[in-house]
């Protein structure tokens, strides 16, 4: 995944002369699962609080609230009496709209010591959201004595404007300067111009009138009757002009048209519910995590990555978030594949890792991607985006059968196909390397992206240009998936080249990268052509996309399921049994949702619905202790204890889209859910439910202009598919 746009985590990358460099990396030096912090995303803003709303200035805290990659807002508190109250509860709406967070007054004393005020009399509310670059909250207090109670309620604030990048943990030998704040008659200017000479401003606003407005702080004085409410509003916008002051009409405006464009984006995907209540939390939760990371770009709906880390255009989460969810909404799909086209490199530029017909790895828009201190401003350095791509398109129009989309991508598809041929196997030997074109690049540029991901047996590290499996994989899958759309579009000769293309390339996969005695594929081959003889989830993913010949697939299952790579949870991202295994680290030895679901969706491929149904238990039983229900990036592959929860990973980002969509993508992989847009058919290929679901119902699934209600059930040991409603001329079939 991404991190190694943040570096490779927390272990810094050897130079050779025995001090460490950086790459880009996130500190561990505060866990999120201590925090256990409340987000919330529209567009190119994001939000990070305590529980408590606030968001607590401190080293390596990523709370605060951020726009286009920059904190407009790091430092938030609100105090009673000059206490901050204590929690009752704090919660976001199923469907992320809105952040509630319910607070009291402790025990209040006077500088005497004498008690004035007993604790949970005060009534505090705070409902917040964004909307188009603005923070709106409404803060209300309730007295529930029965005697007028006098309080004092204080808001501090404060904006470092630090780029995402200084809040990861890069340090920077120059800052910009902050302007002198502006304290207005309802609020705060807060501003800072940036080495690129950019001016980025904070505008505070509140109502009513405070009491007293500072530069950093705002106090209300309040007298509330016995059972009175009173509310104020408060607004931060970013980068905004000045747009009245803020009032109750304002914040419920605002209010209604973030619900109405959440309803609108989600209303398009199809609906999942089950005989299990905490797996119908678990898919609501996932759908909603995907519409609120979801930004519409003029292509259409863009999922970015995650929170607080990744929220920005990823290229290869997107393609897999889209593949995970094409049976879903399509749309998605639709909106990457023309992003990723539109952004498509079209000349060399080694500080980029930029190639004609390569697709985007990564995009940032801070003060230090404008100054080039971090080579991501748009940043080409991931070598399986542009075959996943070209399969993503193929999935696309298998799925829908629209071939005018797939007209307008099909210059970018025979982009991506060259840029396949002539920049991606460096060396001629017919496998697609990786290796950076500048010491300023990413080391590695798979999903594995850590410095050390990619090893020997012994654990020496890999040396470029670097074949990993996967990437094999997925280069099968691509020219696959372009024969298909030469086929649909009446070019035989050129569908019939690729195909054959495709087969001799498995054949040389097989010799080159299948070990019988590991009993599956290896990691990849070195500079030198060496194998990389380790074990690894990578594997899976030659199931994936079929380029494993049968013979191979059953081994290939049997090793994966092994005590020593699934632990309970998930299959690792390298067994027990390998040098560099540690399950608490990013890529050599965690569990990630996106990985494992991609790995059950070969195995149902290849028949192994029960496998894939034993990975979907696990990562089930995962998410049911995990807060909101919400799957992480990753978490540590420690074995399954019984009665026992997963153990955290200290700065996975959550939500992220490709784990929200995981449990989606498993639901479809042991249902075998197909669909044929020519035929207007929905199938069924020996439907399999995991252990703890008896029964799913699948609503507005979507099939050209039909729509279909179906219910499966488990009976005795099949699923029997029921259709409850059709509309429009929509087959149904189901193959035991």
């Amino acid at each position: 995944m991404p991190i190694a746009s943040a570096g490779s985590n927390s272990v810094p990358e050897p130079t050779g002369q025995g001090t460490p460099i950086a790459q880009f990396f996130i500190p561990a030096a505060a866990s999120l699962q201590e925090r256990r912090p409340r987000t919330l995303k529209h567009g190119d803003t994001f939000a990070v609080f305590d529980h408590n709303g606030d968001a607590l200035s401190r080293p390596g805290s990523p709370e605060g609230l951020f726009h286009r990659d920059t904190r407009y807002l790091s430092h938030l508190y609100l105090t009673i009496n000059s206490k901050r109250p204590m929690l009752l509860s704090s919660t976001l709406r199923d469907d992320n709209a809105t952040l509630t967070c319910d607070l009291t007054n402790p025990d209040l004393f006077d500088d005497k010591g004498k008690l004035v005020l007993e604790h949970d009399l005060i009534h505090l509310r705070r409902s917040r959201f964004l909307w188009n670059a603005r923070c709106y909250e409404r803060l209300s207090a309730r007295n529930y004595d029965e005697q007028p109670r006098h309080v004092r309620l204080g808001i501090e604030f404060a904006s470092d404007f630090a780029d995402l990048f200084e809040v990861r943990g890069t340090a920077r030998a120059r800052r910009g300067r902050h302007l002198p704040a502006v304290v207005e008659q309802n609020g705060v200017l807060l501003s800072y111009i940036g080495l690129d000479d950019r001016k980025r401003t904070t505008r505070l606003s509140f109502d009513p009138q405070p009491n007293e407005l500072g530069s950093g702080h705002v106090i209300y004085d309040l007298h509330l009757a016995p059972h009175e409410t009173r509310s104020l509003f408060i607004e931060v916008a970013c980068d905004q002009t000045p747009a009245g002051r803020p009032s109750h009409r304002s914040f419920f405006l605002a209010l209604r048209d973030a619900r109405r464009a959440l309803r609108a984006s989600s209303s398009r995907a199809a609906t999942i519910v089950t005989s299990n209540e905490i797996f119908n939390e678990v898919a609501r939760r996932s759908v909603s995590d995907l519409y609120m990371l979801m930004t519409d770009k003029p292509e259409g709906p863009y999922p970015y990555a995650g929170i607080p880390w990744f929220s920005t255009v990823f290229g290869r989460d997107a393609l897999i978030t889209a593949l995970q969810t094409l049976w879903l909404d399509p749309q998605i799909a639709r909106g990457v594949l023309g992003h990723l086209a539109a952004n498509q490199a079209t000349e060399v530029d080694p500080a980029a890792d930029a190639e004609p017909g390569k697709i985007l790895h990564e995009v940032r828009y801070g003060e230090m991607a404008e100054l080039g201190e971090v080579p991501f401003r748009r940043y080409y350095g991931s070598i399986d985006s542009t075959p996943l791509f070209v399969m993503l398109a193929g999935e696309y129009l298998r799925r829908t059968g629209d071939l005018a989309t797939i007209y307008r991508l099909l210059p970018h598809i025979e982009a991506a196909l060259t840029w396949i041929d002539e920049h991606g196997d460096r060396d001629g030997d017919g496998f697609v390397e990786y290796g950076r074109l500048t010491e300023e690049g990413l080391v590695n540029q798979a999903w594995k992206d850590s410095h050390d991901s990619v090893f020997h047996a012994d654990g020496t590290l890999a040396k470029g240009p670097i074949a990993i499996a996967e990437v094999q994989a997925y280069v099968y899958g691509a020219w696959q998936a372009a024969a298909e759309i030469f086929r649909v579009l009446d070019r035989p000769e050129r569908a019939a080249n690729l195909l054959a293309r495709a087969e001799g390339f498995r054949r040389a996969f097989d010799v080159a990268f299948f070990d019988n005695e590991l009993g599956t594929y290896v990691l990849a081959l070195d500079g030198d052509k060496r194998p990389c003889r380790v074990r690894s989830s990578n594997a899976g993913h030659a199931l994936f996309t079929g380029v494993a010949y049968p013979e191979r697939a059953k081994q290939v299952a049997h090793t994966l399921m092994r005590a020593s790579s699934f632990c309970g949870w998930g299959i690792r991202t390298v067994p027990s049994t390998e040098a560099r295994y540690n399950p608490m680290s990013y890529h050599n030895g965690s569990i990630w949702p996106h990985d494992n679901a991609l790995i059950a969706s070969g195995l149902a491929r290849y028949g192994y619905r029960a496998e894939a149904a034993r990975i979907f238990e696990g990562l089930f039983a995962a998410s049911t202790y995990i807060d909101l229900r919400r799957l992480p990036e990753l978490f540590c592959g420690l074995p399954r204890q019984r009665a026992q929860g997963p153990t955290f990973y200290p700065v996975a980002c959550s939500p992220q889209a490709w784990a929200a969509a995981a449990p989606l993508s498993l639901l479809q992989s042991c249902l075998g859910l197909d669909f044929d847009p020519h035929g207007l058919q929905i199938s069924f290929n020996e439907p399999e439910l995991p252990a703890f679901l008896d029964e799913v119902t699948l609503r507005h699934l979507q099939i050209g202009n039909g729509l279909a209600d179906i219910a499966l059930r488990r009976s005795g040991r099949h699923v029997m598919v029921d259709v409850i409603d059709r509309r429009g001329d929509v087959r149904v079939l189901t193959t035991a």
